[in-house]
């Protein structure tokens, strides 16, 4: 495994739309591999496969317990909303109030090509909506309302530390 660089936003890879997978093979799961070690190493929630540079439709998504791999993921259902903050490894320093649904179901592939179905609340369902959308050449700054400042993130951070103190 190896750690990969991640892109930032003015990166044009990011904007392109992926192409499905379809080999399984050792390249596959070398990259999900690294995705995983990259994501770990930068404390994100999730990645996808163009913020590593490689246009396919590949995802790793860390819901708690586990990393999930999702390749050629599609969006089932989705239900439900909730209004909250994103963030972005592309767009560090950077968050934005976004709407997402509050539910989502995914079906997507494995490293093998087998097909699985995921579902996710809250943090989850955000994490699909927002790695699913990197597939399609999008990021969250097109979709956030608002783009906080500076200001507001460290009015936003004090309050946080004040809640855990």
């Amino acid at each position: 495994m190896a750690l990969r660089n991640i892109l930032t936003a003015e990166n044009p890879t990011l904007k392109r739309v992926c192409r499905p997978v379809t080999s399984f093979d050792d390249r596959l799961a070398t990259l999900l591999d690294d995705m995983k070690e990259t994501l770990a190493k930068a404390n994100g929630v999730g990645l996808a496969a163009p913020q590593v540079g490689i246009v396919r439709r590949a995802v790793i998504v860390d819901v708690g317990d586990q990393m999930i791999e999702l390749v050629n993921p599609k969006i089932l259902e989705s239900a439900g909303e909730q209004d909250g903050l994103e963030g972005c490894l592309s767009v560090p320093d950077h968050y934005g109030m976004v709407k997402r649904p509050n539910y989502v179901k995914v079906e997507a592939q494995d490293r093998h090509g087998d097909w699985h179905e995921y579902e996710g609340e809250g943090l989850i369902a955000r994490c699909f909506c927002h790695e699913l959308e990197h597939l399609d050449g999008h990021l969250f700054t097109e979709k956030a309302y608002h783009m906080l400042s500076d200001e507001e993130m460290d009015r936003l951070m004090e309050a946080q530390e004040e809640e855990n103190a």
